[in-house]
């Protein structure tokens, strides 16, 4: 939820959590068990766009890299995560 976002990345809630209204697309985040992701993000005319994604562990994070079919966007780095809160930061 981009009204907590940090300096140290974005926050993402599950889809469960209350969420306040917003004119602002959301992003989310879907991390499957074999490895494979997707990335929504807001398109033109603001309905979700899905993008094909992978992600591992790399030490203390974990990296969700554009892959496949229907990809955009750059790196992603979940630097905290608990059942109830991920924080994304970009690659730097």
């Amino acid at each position: 939820m981009f009204e907590e976002d940090t300096t140290q990345g974005a926050v993402y809630r599950p889809d469960t959590a209350p969420t306040p209204l917003s004119r602002r697309p959301r992003e989310a985040l879907t991390l499957h068990t074999d490895g494979s992701a997707v990335v929504e993000s807001g398109g033109p005319d603001d309905r979700s766009v899905q993008h094909a994604a992978r992600w591992q562990q790399v030490g203390e994070e974990l990296v969700i890299t554009p892959g496949g079919r229907g990809s955009a966007g750059g790196v992603l780095h979940i630097v905290k995560w608990s059942p109830d809160r991920l924080v994304v930061a970009p690659a730097t």
